[in-house]
This record gives C-alpha cells, structure tokens and sequence, in this order.
C-alpha cells in the first residue's frame, strides 16, 4: 500500500472527505461497556487524529499511525487544542513490523479496504504480531455490497472525485474471516451500516471485533 501522493494531495488542507471529528459509535459502544478498557493501543490510519483523542481522553495510552505527513501534522494539532497526550508517526501499514512495541488493543477503521488482497495476509501477521496475547483488535472496512463509489457491487472500485486517485477494495465478511481466523479469534462478525457524506444511502461495512488467543 502506497497511496502517500495521493493522500498528501487529498490532506492539501484540513477536513478531508472521511474526516469526522466524532468517534463512530461502535468504538463507544465498545468503550462505554468495557469490552476494551483503557490500555496501550494503537490507531492504524489515524487520520487527522480525532479517534486517537475520543481514546486519549477516555484514559487509553494511544499512538496514531497513519502515512500522510499532512494528516499527522494536523492530529498533533489537534490532539494539542484537545489538550491530551498521543504520540503520532508517519508511517506506512505495510512496515508495521518496523514497531518494536506491543499493544492491548489495535483499532482500526477505514483502513483495509485501501489494502489489497496480495498485501493482506502480511498485514494481518504484521498486527498479529504487535499485538499482546489477550489483546483485543478492531476492523472495519466497506463491503462488498455497498452501493457507493463507482461500479456497485464491484469489488475493485474508484473512491470517486471527492478523493480522487485512491483505489478500493470491497470485501465479503467471509474472505475477511479467513484472513483473519488465523491469527485471532473472531469474536463479533458482522454488517454495520455507516453514515456517508454526499451519499443517499450509507456505506455498508464490515465489522470484526477479534482476540489474539
């Protein structure tokens, strides 16, 4: 995965497209309930940071990745205003293994589907791998039943002119469970429906809430 121009280019300014500065409610749900309780944890494609801070400020230990210099650049901004600690690195998903420290819980939203299949079983090890045993990892990614962008139910799709450049891949729940089930246990596979901007309908997503055994 090396979409950096493209996003560089997307984060030209602050507020790209996916940018909200509210965390979805399906990582609160997780938090209000305990089924993740503040720990170290790490936010894969952070964005401009606001995920990273809801966790910050609910008392979680939370480093940011995302590979857009931009993008960080306005997350340390950010995280300053809201006044809570984070650290932020620019960094490219396919180098995770590069991290030398371990985690209790890895979040991750509207990442994988920017990550193509060939590049995803490396993925997958590379966050088994910094992931603590016991530790709890979060995925959501669109589906392949989503009717946005270009070529509905296409599983190779543009993202369209309000991040032009990027391409996506549409997954079933069911190849994602097989990538996945070897390296955790799935304990919640599901399909999500997720606000879109500039949609009628909302996007269709995949949600996978796993452990590492």
């Amino acid at each position: 995965m090396d979409d950096s121009e493209t996003l560089e280019k997307i984060y030209e300014k602050p507020g790209a497209v996916w940018t909200k500065t509210q965390p979805p409610k399906e990582l609160v749900e997780l938090v209000e309930t305990g089924k993740v309780k503040p720990c170290k944890t790490v936010d894969l494609g952070c964005g401009e940071g606001f995920y990273s801070i809801y966790l910050a400020s609910k008392g979680f230990d939370v480093t940011g990745i995302d590979i857009s210099e931009k993008a960080i650049r306005y997350a340390k901004q950010n995280a300053a205003e809201a006044e809570v600690k984070i650290r932020f690195l620019t960094m490219n998903i396919t180098d995770l293994h590069k991290l030398n420290d371990k985690f209790d819980f890895i979040f991750e939203w509207a990442l994988m589907h920017h990550i193509m299949p060939q590049q995803r079983q490396k993925y997958a090890a590379d966050v088994n791998r910094i992931l603590n045993k016991g530790g709890k990892y979060l995925s959501v990614c669109f589906n392949e039943k989503s009717h946005t962008f270009s070529g509905p139910g296409e599983k190779h799709r543009e993202s369209g002119e309000r991040a032009p450049g990027l391409k996506i891949y549409f997954s079933s729940l069911e190849e994602l469970k097989t990538l996945f089930s070897p390296y955790f246990r799935i304990t919640e596979a599901k399909l999500i429906e997720v606000p879109s901007v500039g949609y009628e309908k909302p996007h269709t997503e995949n949600y996978i809430f796993m452990e590492k055994p």
